[in-house]
């Protein structure tokens, strides 16, 4: 467990196998780390939380893949689906992620990132950026295709997503602030699908 803590000039991150400190006024700040992936894999997910949150932002647990110019970010608990849709993406379509979705505000709009980690299909996404079309949280099964969600049960589907680890009050009610303004601006749908590559043929048809 991470010890992460908010100074004067910025937020200290203290664990075992490392040490930051990050400046987000100055974008700058020092690391001390044991060499292993495994460790800066942990820092990049921290300071990410802390930094997109600050600005709007978030980084979420969720598969993202842009699909005629907009980009498609599909939550849900492991085994929904998440991988299975990304896979599916037809030809043409580029994977932004198949592990975490790095989402950032400018101006008015949304924008779905390429991220560096990767999940099940062992390579990191393409660096692209493309603005958010549809927040689709997934799940195999059953049942309407595409369901639109209210606004409470969008925001609580968004915020089940949302990896933050920090303890900061001030923060933590961006974050919630976040949420309410990507599901006031993104529509959010409830998916249910078979992992047939047809799905795919449902985007575009969701009002």
């Amino acid at each position: 467990m991470a010890s992460k803590r908010r100074a004067s000039s910025g937020w200290r991150l203290t664990r075992s196998d490392f040490h930051v400190e990050w400046d987000p006024r100055a974008r700058s700040g020092r690391i001390e780390l044991v060499p292993s992936p495994y460790s800066l894999d942990s820092i990049l997910r921290i300071l990410l939380t802390v930094a997109l949150a600050g600005e709007g932002g978030m980084l979420m647990h969720a598969s993202s893949v842009v699909l005629s110019g907009r980009a498609y970010v599909f939550t849900g608990v492991s085994g929904a689906g998440k991988t299975t849709i990304s896979r599916l993406a037809p030809e043409g379509a580029h994977l932004l992620t198949d592990e975490m979705s790095f989402i950032r505000r400018e101006g008015g709009e949304y924008f779905a990132h390429g991220t560096p980690f990767a999940g099940e299909l062992g390579h990191p996404g393409r660096k692209h950026e493309r603005p958010a079309g549809r927040h689709l949280p997934a799940g195999a099964g059953p049942g309407k295709p595409i369901e639109p969600l209210s606004p409470a049960d969008a925001v609580r589907a968004l915020m089940s997503n949302i990896l933050y680890f920090a303890k900061d009050g001030a923060l933590t009610s961006q974050v919630f602030d976040n949420a309410i303004s990507l599901a006031a601006r993104v529509p959010v749908r409830r998916l249910t699908f078979y992992p047939d590559a047809r799905v795919w043929d449902l985007f575009g048809k969701d009002a």
